[in-house]
């Protein structure tokens, strides 16, 4: 029993041996900070820096930090120093600190005066320091302990900002005290203001009484901004709280008042590029984490620049309407009027997105069948009106899926058939049209579903009742709704009798130069009837004269046949040039040239007109129609002809033809001059003329010659005063 009881006993004892240990252990890692203030409680600044710190320090579990202040403002004489380490000295003994922070320029001057003794060899980490002289830590040999936060004021960005939101500024009249702070910012102050001159007058009043001040306050005229650096003493001797002289000139004022610190915003001024308590604290705070977790402060930059923050005022923003400028991004407003959205903005949207949400389910809960029924009906319909619209286009038209069967049809791709769609519908191309035809037309699908592209071609149909027509044929695969490939569309249209319409055309087109080419014959034959004239003539005085022999007779006779064989090669190219050609062949494009020249080069050689020919090949090698090309050449050097004829001088036709590569290149041009902008893009437009007898018909045939049927290309553009007709075309079966 006695034995159980020990054993009861020591336990206990372990386990509060255990716990004490724990203990002593815990508090040793407690890390000390002491935070010692120039001013005293109660001062804005002061208050807002010990609030940064114990919001972060008294309330963690690792840290512990005591405040004390020095109450400069009040007193500040060097036995008034002396004391202050007295009371200090006998205050901390038997304390122990891990680190000290300085708050403003006499608690850090009184840390380095006294380091040595109060605070041996404790890192220091300062804040609020005006005129931060640098020297001040070497020459105390303190940088190895010492790292912080400098205070500066931007008087040049508080200026600017001033002239930036009041445009109408013509005088800025600065309050200041004589305190060691407001000597700092005087010198700051006269480094600054030259940089305005002429552009802003300024009035500095460091030396007035409060009473004088708020007489001068009541007579500043409409275009002064006041700029309020301090006072919390007058030149009387009063002393005053930071906001009580300014609430005084504030309850005056009937001007903006700026200022540089942020324990004045709320008090009376608009605002400013303002020294922050709580970002300087917010700052050192982060200085004072690094050396706790071991970085030494000589390894710590010292931050010479203040991070400063735009802050304003709602209530002197809205009394003297004043917006802040849209190129301030970042910035801090104070004094707004309640707003339930901007404090709860983001539950109002959750609110508001959970009420739009069930609505939105409510309502199309409610409409969901009718819609649904509607629907229904309405697809109903519309397959109903895509039946009746596809039977009423004329054109033939089919689809089918991707294994090639038909899976619709309209009336006119059934009557194309001579079937009923119902026979049509699951069958292939195979079950209507001959094998080679039909694995054609298979081969183009399949590549069409590859490429999920569409394709325009030409194609003569053979149907098994032996008729056949030439057919245009417009393909293009289409997905269904999920993205899969659904299958092919096809649109036929029957193309036979416009092409035969063409070809009539064409013939007309011939027609139409009939005229000319029969002046050219004429021409042609003019000289050989003459000739023939004179050799009957000869024959007849020959005969007279009893002069008529065999060799003579001879000799007549032959000369008589060369120029009857003339006539015959001209009639017999007159003849060549009106039959169409019925297939597309190799020819040379120089041939060509000379044989339409051969017709009408007397008729243009007696209008006094100049053919320039530039071709440097003896072969310029074509593939297609040669008498429709004659006709192109022919239309294009008459047109040319037309255009000149009447001129008196420079009266010229250019030609030159050239190989490149596997192509043809032709050019005319004459001395017409240019074709007007307002017409060359239609020239090539059927029935269109410039000539009253014109018929309109060359040119456009002409495009379709070169363009359609020998697959080439036509263009006419304007170049060095000239109109130029090109024509490029193929040197080879393609």
């Amino acid at each position: 029993m006695i034995l159980s009881q020990f054993r009861v006993v020591t336990i206990k004892n372990i386990f509060l041996l255990i716990f004490l240990v724990s203990n002593i252990f815990a508090l040793s890692d407690t890390k000390n900070i002491l935070l010692v203030h120039s001013y005293h409680r109660g001062y804005k600044w002061s208050d807002d820096i010990s609030k940064v710190f114990e919001k972060k320090y008294e309330n963690n579990s690792k840290t512990s930090l005591t405040t004390v202040y020095m109450d400069t403002k009040k007193i500040a004489t060097p036995a008034y120093f002396d004391r202050l380490f007295d009371l200090f000295d006998e205050q901390f003994k038997g304390r122990h600190f891990d680190l000290v922070v300085a708050v403003d320029n006499n608690a850090l001057e009184f840390v380095i005066r006294y380091h040595e003794h109060l605070f041996k060899d404790l890192p220091v980490v300062f804040l609020g320091i005006n005129n931060f002289d640098e020297s001040m830590i070497y020459e105390n040999n303190m940088r190895q302990y010492t790292t912080g936060v400098a205070e500066n004021v931007d008087i040049a960005k508080n200026i600017d900002l001033i002239l930036k939101i009041h445009k109408n500024c013509k005088n800025i009249v600065i309050i200041n005290d004589r305190s060691k702070t407001g000597y700092a910012i005087k010198r700051d102050l006269s480094a600054v203001l030259p940089r305005y001159k002429g552009r802003v007058n300024f009035e500095y009043i460091d030396d007035i009484s409060l009473k004088n001040l708020k007489k001068k306050i009541t007579k500043l005229p409409k275009d002064t901004i006041m700029l309020w650096v301090l006072l919390f003493k007058d030149k009387t001797g009063k002393k005053f709280t930071y906001k009580e002289s300014l609430r005084q000139i504030h309850a005056i004022s009937s001007v903006p008042i700026y200022g540089l610190w942020d324990f004045y915003l709320g008090k009376g001024i608009v605002g400013g590029l303002l020294t922050s308590a709580t970002a300087q604290a917010v700052t050192a705070s982060k200085m004072v984490d690094k050396i706790l977790s071991g970085v030494s402060p000589r390894d710590i930059p010292i931050l010479k620049k203040s991070p400063n923050e735009y802050m304003f005022d709602y209530k002197e923003m809205k009394k003297f309407k004043i917006k802040i400028p849209a190129d301030i991004d970042k910035f801090v407003v104070v004094n707004k009027p309640f707003s339930f959205y901007k404090q709860y903005k983001r539950l109002v949207w959750i609110v508001t997105s959970i009420f739009l949400i069930f609505t939105l389910i409510l309502i199309l809960l409610v409409f969901n069948i009718k819609k649904r029924k509607r629907g229904e009906k309405e697809l109903e319909n519309q397959l109903k009106f895509i039946r009746v619209l596809i039977d009423t286009i004329p054109n033939p038209m089919n689809y089918k899926d991707i294994d090639g069967r038909y899976i619709g049809c309209n009336k006119a791709f059934a009557n194309l058939l001579n079937s009923k769609r119902e026979d049509i519908i699951g069958k292939r191309v195979y079950d209507f049209f001959d094998n080679e035809w039909a694995k054609e037309q298979s081969q183009k699908d399949e590549e069409l579903l590859k490429s999920r592209g569409g394709d325009n071609f030409e194609k003569t149909l053979h149907f098994p009742d032996g008729r056949a027509r030439v057919v245009s044929y417009t393909k293009t695969a289409y997905e269904n709704i999920d993205g899969n490939l659904g299958g092919i569309v096809t649109i036929m249209d029957d193309i036979t009798q416009r092409n035969q319409q063409k070809e009539f055309i064409i013939q007309q087109s011939k027609l139409a130069e009939m005229g000319e080419m029969i002046a050219a014959v004429a021409h042609q034959w003019n000289e050989p009837l003459v000739e023939l004239s004179a050799i009957l003539q000869d024959l007849q005085f020959s005969y007279e004269q009893k002069e008529l022999n065999e060799l003579s007779m001879d000799e007549f006779v032959k000369e008589s046949m060369i120029q009857i064989q003339y006539m015959s090669k001209t009639l017999s190219d007159f003849r060549n040039f009106l039959k169409p050609s019925t297939r597309k062949v190799l020819f040379c494009a120089k041939k060509a040239l000379n044989e339409v020249l051969e017709i009408v080069g007397r008729q243009i050689f007696y209008a006094h007109i100049n053919i320039n020919i530039d071709i440097k090949e003896d072969k310029i090698p074509v593939f297609g129609y040669e008498n429709e090309f004659k006709q192109v050449l022919l239309n294009i050097i008459n047109n040319a002809k037309n255009k000149i004829i009447n001129k008196k001088i420079g009266k010229n036709i250019y030609i030159s033809m050239e190989s490149k590569g596997s192509s043809a290149k032709i050019r005319i041009s004459d001395d017409g001059g240019e074709i007007p902008k307002e017409i060359i893009n239609f020239i090539f437009d059927p029935y269109f003329s410039t000539n009253k007898n014109g018929t309109g018909l060359g040119l456009y045939m002409a495009k379709v010659i070169i363009e359609e049927k020998m697959g080439g290309k036509i263009y006419a553009y304007n170049y060095t005063n000239r109109a130029i007709f090109s024509m490029i075309l193929n040197g080879e079966d393609k």
